[in-house]
């Protein structure tokens, strides 16, 4: 009995030293747990209230709902779970429209379009943008790069459905371009979500199916044809006008020529006919008898007028021969 009272003593003082042992590690141990969770809370609050913003970054800075914008590069400081931040990237990106630009494959959803002659056509785009103000990009909408997309794709088939198809695949491509970008900016400027339209480009623009595509090259081969026929015609006219417009300036000047000599004529006839008056107004009958010969010498050159005189003794001849013939005819006269 005495031994198991002596046992029974040495057990419960044992046991008493191992609750006594087992409290003073426990206590040790949330010491050390204190102590990791003071420098965790200490290093949590520290990666909290600091944030970086890169060369091409700004940052927008919510205290309490209230957003200010964060534009120099840097390290700066917020405090932790009061303030936010959100980080905008202010380079220059952009997006497809008709196309993926990973797979390169066509999205006939977005890019196929009627033109004005109701024709069909696919038209891939590339729209750059920037975020110009990163408040506004943040809290005027939800996803400012997907109603860029969607304004630019009204703005796309509105304008593409306003041009023929000629025009949408070869020619007017440029003039596309800049009244699409016109109308973007326009909606972006009345909508204000802090993003802005830097360029926008066609891609690539076909006919829906290759039977299509081969009649457009068929197309465009006449029309180069047409091309070729008008610079030819117009070269020929180019050697041409200065010949012809020679000839023409030669008629014109022979015409002058003429008018000039016709007119002087004329002109000539008229002072003749005015002395010629000038004379018969002194004596008419005079000027009758001479013009009457003068006519009948015209008219019947061969004809020979004897003019006697009242007295008989002199006469004279129409039209007046050689002195000696004169004297022969006259001597034949009197002797018959």
């Amino acid at each position: 009995m005495p031994r198991d009272s002596a046992r029974n003593r040495r057990n419960g003082f044992e046991t008493v030293n191992g609750g006594q042992d087992f409290q003073k590690a426990a206590q040790s141990g949330g010491k050390v747990l204190g102590i990791i969770a003071l420098v965790l809370a200490v290093l949590i609050l520290i990666f909290n209230s600091a944030y970086q913003i890169k060369e091409q970054e700004q940052a927008v800075l919510i205290t309490w709902g209230k957003a200010s914008p964060v534009t120099t590069p840097g390290l700066h400081f917020k405090i932790p779970f009061v303030q936010k931040v959100k980080k905008v990237n202010t380079t220059i990106q952009g997006f497809t429209i008709g196309y993926n630009v990973n797979s390169n494959v066509s999205n006939e959803s977005e890019s196929l379009m009627i033109t004005s002659d109701y024709n069909f056509v696919n038209v891939d785009f590339f729209v750059e943008y920037r975020y110009a103000d990163p408040v506004k990009a943040v809290y005027a909408s939800k996803s400012p790069v997907e109603i860029l997309k969607n304004i630019s794709q009204s703005n796309i088939r509105t304008v593409i459905g306003s041009y023929p198809v000629d025009d949408v695949l070869t020619t007017g491509k440029n003039e596309i371009q800049a009244k699409i970008k016109e109308k973007i900016l326009e909606d972006l400027q009345a909508q204000d979500i802090g993003i802005q339209l830097v360029n926008i480009t066609i891609q690539d623009s076909e006919p829906p199916t290759a039977e299509i595509m081969e009649h457009f090259k068929a197309v465009e081969t006449a029309k180069q044809g047409k091309e070729t026929a008008l610079n030819n015609a117009n070269k020929y006219r180019n050697e041409q006008l200065p010949s012809a417009q020679a000839k023409a300036d030669g008629i014109i000047k022979d015409a002058e020529a003429k008018k000039t000599e016709r007119i002087n004529e004329a002109t000539a006839q008229v002072a003749r006919f005015n002395a010629m008056y000038a004379e018969y107004v002194k004596n008419p009958m005079v000027t009758k008898e001479r013009m009457f010969y003068e006519v009948m010498e015209d008219v019947l050159p061969d004809l020979k007028v004897i003019i006697e005189s009242p007295s008989g003794n002199v006469q004279t001849f129409y039209p007046l021969e050689p002195f000696a013939n004169t004297n022969i005819t006259s001597n034949s006269g009197l002797n018959n």
